[in-house]
């Protein structure tokens, strides 16, 4: 009798990417750290936002409960991104109990008053608790984990009665609501009245650019000349008042140009964006600089070049101090413009992941003194770009991306090194990781790297850029194979160069969290 019983053990299955081509799993913090900082919490153009939000409650459950916390500071303190921590958050709440962990990271990640109704919100979607209408009143949150009440009884003493005013907003949670849920002690008499004027919708219309624009346009003008003329003042009024913070300044740049202010206003309002302070408080993702960049562009004011100048000097502060790129240090710089790369980022934005990608090597490319920079797609192309202009350089490779086509083929960066002999220190690939070759000789990433390293620069490194956090990498993430992997849109990545440099990875800077 013969037994067809095999004794051997099953072989894994094949990971792929999600354009089929063969690929590499990353450990579940470090596809849980490039889920995060990617995370717009919006269709892409692999990925529908059901989905993300799916893998990433995977996910969660798969790490230890601290490094999910650290994780959340991270993200909202660091990289500056505000729906994803509170994601985190939330889930995190599922899972945890036994200590004041939940309560400590609530009391981090929520920074303005809004999000404390943010987190409800989502905390209702998420524990199917919705009302009807899809509205989530208090009553319908009854049983809300009593750590994150206690962290949401903590966050509301430290926010007075003009953050209370700004964001007490229409929406699934009121914060009327939220004060009746988690039942916030007062610290003296004067909150208390604070909370009360909250809950009979007493607060004073709080002084914001929002609120007095609004009024303004309610008014009736005579002309569109006395309309154009209050506006005018308005703005000049809002510019003087220093209650218009950076990025309403930056977002609101072609309407202040349209407004025609005075000479004196817009040197203000250049003198605010190259204030080196103002750009580090203010906390702006670097693609919101390109966003303003772009809106300015278009228009045919001669104030446009010294705002132009201005928004570049602004840029230029977010990068003042790499470390390990000196005179001697080469490197390239490669971007990845293939069609899954022209998605926006959310449904609202009109900036791609292309732009991204585009921003973050430009503002490495200003900071290198022996820089080779491209762009991939069907092709790679070298472009030869000056020094110290970033947005007017971004502008240029947006302007030629169809040179190079359309797909993925990003080991032809490698290729091309390896056919020149030419060293380089340091590869930088800006992309989604979703690398195959469309040439049909099975080409692959991996594969060009191990043969550049063993026959051309054996101390070579390279640093995959992911701009999308799908979960996989064209080639394995390990020191010894001189690959790492760093994740996100902030100019904080450059933080985990220095990290890199100093022997760790990009869950160093995590790592370093305190709680």
């Amino acid at each position: 009798m013969r037994f067809n019983f095999s004794f051997r053990k099953n072989q894994p299955a094949p990971v792929l990417n999600h354009e089929g081509a063969a690929a590499y799993p990353l450990t579940p913090a470090l596809e849980l750290y490039a889920a995060v900082a990617t995370a717009a919490l919006s269709d892409q153009f692999y990925e529908k936002a059901d989905t993300r939000l799916a893998r990433l409650r995977e996910l969660i459950a798969q790490n230890e409960p601290l490094f999910v916390a650290r994780l959340a500071v991270y993200a909202r303190e660091k990289l500056h991104l505000r729906s994803v921590p509170l994601v985190l958050t939330v889930e995190l709440a599922r899972l945890h109990r036994g200590d004041n962990l939940v309560s400590r990271l609530v009391a981090r990640v929520v920074q303005r008053a809004d999000e404390i109704t943010e987190l409800l919100a989502f905390y209702a979607v998420a524990n199917e608790r919705q009302g009807t209408n899809g509205k989530a009143p208090a009553k319908t949150l009854n049983r809300l984990s009593k750590q994150l009440q206690k962290g949401l009884a903590l966050s509301f003493n430290r926010f007075d009665g003009y953050q209370l005013a700004k964001y007490d907003r229409a929406g699934q949670v009121r914060l009327r609501d939220a004060l009746f849920l988690v039942h916030p002690q007062a610290k003296d008499a004067a909150q208390q009245a604070l909370f009360d004027q909250l809950v009979r919708g007493e607060l004073a219309t709080p002084y914001t650019w929002e609120t007095e624009l609004s009024a303004q346009g309610q008014q009736a003008f005579a002309s569109a000349a006395e309309r154009q003329g209050a506006f005018q003042a308005k703005w000049e009024e809002l510019i003087a008042s220093g209650k218009l913070g950076y990025m309403a300044l930056l977002r609101n740049l072609r309407n202040i140009l349209e407004a025609d202010v005075s000479a004196e206003a817009m040197q203000a309002v250049c003198a605010t964006l190259v204030d080196r302070s103002a750009v580090a408080r203010s906390k702006q993702l670097p693609f919101r600089f390109l966003a303003a960049y772009r809106e300015v562009l278009e228009l045919k004011s001669g104030r446009v070049p010294a705002v132009l100048a201005a928004l570049e000097t602004a840029i230029g502060h977010s990068i003042a101090n790499l470390r390990g790129f000196d005179a001697n240090t080469r490197v390239l710089l490669a971007c990845d413009v293939s069609g899954s790369m022209q998605q926006p980022i959310s449904a609202r934005s009109k900036v791609l992941l292309y732009d991204i990608g585009l921003v973050l090597a430009m503002l490495l490319q200003s900071r290198c003194q022996h820089v080779v920079t491209g762009m991939f797609g069907d092709r790679w192309k070298r472009i030869s770009l000056p020094a110290g202009q970033v947005l007017r350089n971004v502008q240029e490779l947006y302007r030629r991306e169809g040179e190079v086509g359309y797909s993925t083929n990003g080991h032809l960066v490698v290729y091309d090194l390896r056919q020149r002999r030419e060293v380089v220190d340091k590869v930088m690939l800006f992309t989604d990781c979703q690398l195959w070759d469309s040439t049909g000789r099975a080409g692959s990433l991996a594969a060009e790297w191990r043969e550049y390293r063993r026959t051309v620069a054996p101390q070579a490194q390279l640093y995959l850029f992911d701009l999308a956090g799908h979960g996989t990498v064209p080639l394995q993430v390990r020191r010894e194979d001189g690959v790492a992997l760093i994740a996100g849109w902030s100019d904080k990545v450059f933080d985990v160069l220095a990290a890199l440099e100093d022997g760790g990875s990009a869950l160093t800077e995590i790592e370093k969290i305190e709680l």
